[in-house]
């Protein structure tokens, strides 16, 4: 009989393994920051390297140290001067104590601690631009440049990019343009089952009958839950089919905006057609059992995390025509019909966002199959989380093989 041999030959060791990488943000509660933070503790905690986040907490907590990372609890999210003056000192210490080699910092109050800390410990800082940050005045300008304070700033979209060089231009050449990514074998239509996308029609008291436009936000001015009710008027009154709106998400300080929108809705008159459901836990079900996704922002945003997890999922989606969804799917005219993977409409546009609503609503099962497949083939080759990790470790390297020579 043939000898079966098993040839041991070690394989070879990642160049991060071993190595303690520390990110700092103020919580892990929801977010793309969070999430980010999350995704690359676990990729370093595949490495073989130490992968420590300092926040003061979160419900996220579980789900990180699940992945391999290491909660520190760290009064991350003050703003306060004093606070903050103080907690340089702690972090110092913190890096020092175990034997940090890399910081990655990813919101301005805990980044200018961390710029701070880095500096005493003699530790190369990474951070992240998550969001574009408002503000023109010179005092906030400087507030906000801690971004661009590091060795690396790391942003989430070309859009991001030339915002931070036009703002900064100081820092044009420390600029790394890295993709949010996204899970493909969580967002994925064949790792849904069917019962997961039943309840959630249930507990969102849709017909079966009923189609249903969705916009995952929280609730800000900003997101353009105004715009989306308008369009839902005009499209009600264009329609015969039956459609309901689903608004998912939390948030708005105090409820003033969220009981504004609520109020707009009733003086509208389709109490009976939109639902505001709150936070909701099971996206990728939402996103399959959407006909289309609206993400109808008044404001750039940095990136378009929504619009990239639907084409996941082979939902059309309907964005803004600004900021940094601009990158996040195919338009016509900008490629040709049989490449289109959503539509752009500008932005606080009603009856534009209406029209292309109808549009995706309206699409045959083969039409809208193909638009699925096209959209999920050109997120799986642009946004990949695989790809987020790899790149942003690659960066990690590339720091500590500086700071040795």
């Amino acid at each position: 009989m043939p000898h079966s041999y098993a040839y041991a030959y070690p394989l070879p060791a990642h160049p991060l393994a071993g190595r303690t990488i520390l990110q700092i943000v103020p919580e892990l509660d929801s977010g793309g920051a969070e999430r980010a933070a999350i995704d690359i503790a676990e990729a370093l905690a595949g490495a073989g390297a130490r992968a420590l986040v300092a926040t003061e907490g979160g419900r996220l907590i579980s789900e990180l140290q699940a992945k391999g990372g290491i909660a520190i609890r760290f009064p991350a999210a003050t703003k306060n001067p004093f606070a903050m003056a103080a907690n340089v000192s702690r972090l110092t210490h913190l890096l020092r104590a175990e034997r940090v080699d890399l910081m990655h910092a990813r919101s301005r109050a805990p980044a200018w601690v961390a710029l701070a800390a880095a500096r005493r410990a003699r530790v190369p800082l990474v951070t992240t631009f998550h969001g574009i940050y408002s503000g023109r005045s010179p005092i906030k300008l400087n507030y906000n440049s801690v971004m661009v304070r590091g060795a690396v700033t790391i942003a989430n979209s070309a859009f991001t990019a030339e915002h931070i060089a036009k703002t900064y231009p100081q820092a044009s050449e420390r600029i790394a343009v890295i993709y949010r990514g996204v899970d493909f074998r969580r967002f994925s239509p064949g790792a849904v089952d069917p019962m997961r996308v039943r309840r959630l029609r249930d507990a969102w008291k849709i017909a079966p009958h009923e189609q249903i436009v969705l916009m995952p936000a929280r609730m800000s001015e900003r997101k353009g839950h105004r715009v989306l009710i308008e369009a839902a008027a005009l499209l009600k009154a264009q329609r015969e089919q039956g459609f309901a709106v689903v608004l998912a998400g939390g948030g708005g300080k105090g409820g003033t905006y969220a009981r504004d929108v609520d109020k707009l809705i009733a003086k509208a008159g389709l109490t009976e057609m939109v639902r505001r459901v709150g936070h909701c836990d099971d996206m990728p079900a939402a996103y399959l059992a959407a006909s289309v996704v609206a993400v109808p922002s008044t404001e750039p945003e940095s990136f378009g995390r929504v619009a990239v997890e639907a084409q996941a999922m082979a939902t059309p989606v309907v964005v803004s025509e600004l900021g940094g969804l601009r990158e996040t799917s195919l338009v016509s005219p900008n490629v040709p019909p049989g490449r289109r993977t959503g539509w752009h409409v500008p932005p606080g546009d009603a009856a534009a966002l209406a029209a292309a609503l109808g549009e995706a609503l309206a699409l045959g099962a083969a039409s809208r199959d193909a638009l699925g497949s096209r959209a999920r083939a050109f997120v799986q080759a642009n946004f990949s989380l695989s790809r987020m990790c790899a790149e942003t470790l690659t960066i990690y390297e590339r720091l500590l093989d500086l700071a040795s020579i």
